[in-house]
């Protein structure tokens, strides 16, 4: 099998050490580099990681890497195609996603400004809360093309919405497919019109309270998560959708998925960073996709942009 590429993964954490290790056993990549703050934890997880490699078999080598706040360390990153930034606080049961705003902005520009100085030709996949807010800092930051710099949410988001629906319903998930775009936060925007179960649209299996009280849920799909736990927040499925947005990049076949992207026109919506289908490929975001939406949807949308937008002079300065 040929394996091609360097996929980097900043932070070690439980969503970016299982960023890591479904990145790994993909089996694509040459490498799979994974980097952390604290002395050496990364190459702890990395020497765990492949000693895994002959019980579930694959050739991908990871390798970990400590670094510093002043760039010691990044160098490991050179040459990375893709690269994967989780760092940042979590979130805390009571705590909103902007409540994150101030210290993960720091770390974000710190990481984006390190990746352009080592990784100048890699797409950046932002993962760190707040979500917009901070694919738009890693866009500052790094200088890169607005293509190259997306944010994980709507196929986090997705997936949330989907699997409430197929719980509902009692049916397979595989069944279910459903559609989340705007903001990753209170101004998120779950699309029952695009939403089908076996081919079958959503509001003719289910009645508008019981679809509203599921987009309720997913918006705060997150916080639900978090307060169950009450130390830590999501990893699994965050973990799974920003690997498969690497995967996509690496692939390079143009598929189609929600994420956060820079819109500057579609939707009538102008220069912003928001949650919108986008075929991905080697160069990131190839095209925003436009579908038809209900007036509702697309006010909706709009609000979202206009919410998002209103933070970017705040996040320029951070």
């Amino acid at each position: 099998m040929a394996r091609k590429g360097i996929v980097t993964v900043v932070g070690a954490g439980f969503y970016g050490s299982t960023t890591a290790q479904r990145l790994a056993e993909y089996d694509i990549f040459s490498k799979v580099v994974l980097t952390d703050i604290r002395d050496g934890w990364a190459e702890g997880l990395a020497l765990d990681l492949n000693q895994s490699r002959p019980i579930e078999g694959f050739e991908t080598e990871v390798v970990g890497k400590t670094t510093t706040t002043d760039g010691q360390g990044y160098e490991a990153i050179a040459g990375s195609d893709i690269v994967v930034i989780t760092a940042g606080l979590p979130r805390k049961p009571g705590m909103s996603r902007m409540d994150l705003l101030g210290v993960n902005g720091g770390i974000v520009r710190g990481v984006a400004e390190n990746v352009a100085k080592h990784a100048p030709n890699a797409v950046i996949i932002v993962v760190s809360n707040p979500l917009d807010e901070m694919t738009t800092m890693a866009q500052i930051a790094s200088g890169f093309p607005h293509a190259r710099v997306i944010g994980q949410a709507g196929m986090l988001d997705t997936a949330r919405f989907s699997y409430f629906v197929a719980e509902k319903l009692g049916v397979p998930v595989g069944s279910v497919k459903t559609l989340t775009l705007g903001s990753h936060g209170d101004t998120m925007v779950p699309v029952p019109s695009a939403c089908t179960v076996d081919g079958k649209p959503l509001a003719g299996l289910l009645d508008a309270d019981t679809i509203e009280q599921l987009v309720v849920r997913t918006r705060g799909g997150g916080a639900e998560v978090v307060s169950l736990l009450k130390s830590g927040s999501a990893y699994y499925a965050p973990s799974a959708a920003a690997a498969r947005m690497a995967k996509a990049v690496a692939d390079d076949n143009g598929q189609v998925m929600p994420v956060c992207a820079w819109v500057d026109g579609q939707f009538g919506i102008e220069s912003v960073y928001l949650g919108v289908e986008a075929e991905i490929g080697a160069g990131g975001v190839k095209r925003v996709v436009e579908r038809d939406l209900t007036e509702t949807e697309l006010t909706a949308l709009r609000e979202a942009a206009a919410s998002v937008k209103a933070k970017a002079a705040d996040v320029a300065n951070l």
